[in-house]
């Protein structure tokens, strides 16, 4: 098969593509570029090796959300906070957890029906419940991790472990999950 006629094939798909199709994955082109803008824009400098990696594997999630590249992306967008962000936890972090939350949702929905699949609204509400949970979480652990963080309590690693315990607890059941298997 030639470029040419990959391109054509490629072009039909999209234009067989379902609404819920292209609705996420243009959720995980608007998440992705919004985590890559907020971290550009903080104080502290960012290795200029991030961006060189993260873009591309943005892209290439976009375009083959069942590809390793949102794995990527999440990693090269979470290495450069941890490499060399400012330990505290702000509001840009928060931001960019959410915005990583979304690409992962988003990308997990788009990788499990092929571009030209049609999605009704059912499918959908599969998602809403775990979504909504997860995203109401983080902005609570974070005003939590700011409360406990300079309150020098004893066991407040155990406590924030529990707390992520039952936070992932919460979104597995939430989603319809069961722990065996029929």
């Amino acid at each position: 098969m030639s470029l040419a006629e990959k391109i054509s094939l490629w072009l039909a798909q999209l234009r067989a593509s379902g609404r819920a199709v292209v609705i996420a994955r243009l959720t995980v082109a608007a998440a992705g570029g919004l985590a890559l803008l907020v971290s550009a824009v903080q104080p502290w400098e960012q290795l200029d090796l991030i961006p060189l990696v993260a873009i591309p594997m943005l892209l290439a999630t976009v375009v083959l959300p069942d590809s390793p590249a949102g794995l990527l992306f999440i990693v090269a967008v979470a290495g450069g906070w941890l490499m060399r962000a400012p330990g505290e936890v702000s509001w840009s972090l928060a931001l960019v957890a959410i915005s990583l939350l979304v690409v992962h949702l988003a990308t997990a929905f788009a990788a499990q029906v092929p571009s030209y699949a049609l999605v009704h609204r059912q499918a959908l509400r599969r998602w809403l419940l775990p979504g909504a949970i997860a995203l109401l979480i983080i902005p609570v652990v974070a005003v939590a991790a700011a409360l406990i963080q300079g309150a020098d309590v004893a066991g407040s690693l155990l406590v924030t472990v529990a707390a992520l315990v039952l936070a992932t607890a919460t979104i597995w059941f939430a989603a319809g999950q069961r722990l065996v298997r029929d």
